[in-house]
Order: C-alpha cells, then structure tokens, then sequence
C-alpha cells in the first residue's frame, strides 16, 4: 500500500480504477483507460487497483460499486466517478488537474 500512497501523492493527477475480474462494465472500462494513457502519456498515472485483492484499499475509499474511478492530486482525492466513462471525458477531467507552466512560476 505505500506504493500507492506514494503515487496519489504525486502533483501530477493519478487516475485510479477501482475494479473487480469478474465486472463486466470494469473490463469495457480498461481499453478506454489504455487510450488514455496512449494520450496523456507521462503527464498523468493511471493505475488499477482489484477491489477483491486489496479491500483494505476499497473499505478507505467507501468503494460500494465498480468501476469505481477517483482522480488524486497531492495525495487527495479531487473527483469521483461510477460506472464506464469515456476517453474524452475523461482526458477532460485530467486535464484540469494537470501542472500548467502557469504553476510552475
């Protein structure tokens, strides 16, 4: 868990898929999160956490339903969605997180 932790707490956005093998929604969910990445490529994390294989992690973030997605910023949490979302909606919602040059000044 402290790779995770390391992770979210990075000022890039970290996108986080909430998941379960046996959800049909989480397996249309992650050709679109692979697009994505293909997109933004390192200016954002995209990670997958199984909820059957860390329900610690899935208790801490009151993960009642999958997919489950939460985009983290500097280690907090700054939006949450349910169910299967699309690229472009979601490239949109990264963005907004994003280190501009504006920031770095």
């Amino acid at each position: 868990m402290a790779d995770f932790k390391d992770i979210i707490k990075e000022e890039k956005p970290t996108l986080v898929d909430f998941f379960a093998t046996w959800c049909g929604p989480c397996k249309m969910q992650a050709p679109i999160l692979e697009q994505v990445k293909g997109r933004m490529g390192d200016n954002v994390n995209i990670i997958k956490i199984d909820v059957d294989a860390n329900p610690q992690l899935a208790e801490l973030y009151r993960i009642q339903s999958v997919p489950t997605l939460i985009i983290f910023k500097g280690g907090e949490p700054v939006w949450r969605g349910y169910g299967v979302h699309q690229a472009d909606m979601l490239e949109a919602k990264l963005a907004e997180h994003m280190i501009t040059k504006k920031d770095e000044v």
